[in-house]
């Protein structure tokens, strides 16, 4: 087992030499039930998952709870989701389960994989102009 693992790498496992965003990041597929959303980032890579759409149905009928889909979003860093412009962002629906939540994480790991010097550009990105 490694010690000293940098703080971003603790959810994640190494395959090989690269880290992997592990399921177990995220809440079970109930709490997003509540209308929640999950953010994290990794490297750069800002994500967000979320049922859509987005809002409270934890205690309505399961047919309703089940018309959603899971919706996985990136987007580099500095901003969080509410503050960095659509067009940034690239977002991909799943099915409500626990089998989309597993895709949705597999589609994570795919974006940072495929557009990682996009994200380590956004890491090594001097930001402290934009402080008011």
């Amino acid at each position: 087992m490694k010690k000293n693992v940098p703080a971003d790498e603790r959810q994640m496992r190494d395959m090989g030499d690269t880290p992997k965003i592990e399921e177990t990041t995220f809440y079970h597929i109930n709490y997003y039930l509540y209308g929640k959303a999950f953010k994290g980032s990794y490297q750069g890579m800002r994500f967000r998952l979320a049922r859509n759409p987005l809002e409270n149905v934890f205690f309505k009928p399961k047919e309703v709870q089940d018309a959603g889909t899971l919706m996985a979003t990136v987007w580099p860093e500095p901003f969080s989701y509410e503050n960095t412009d659509d067009e940034k962002k690239l977002t991909k629906e799943f099915p409500f389960s626990e089998e989309g939540k597993l895709a949705a994480v597999d589609w994570l790991n795919e974006q940072y994989e495929s557009r990682k010097e996009e994200w380590d550009a956004a890491k090594h990105t001097d930001w402290s102009s934009l402080r008011k």
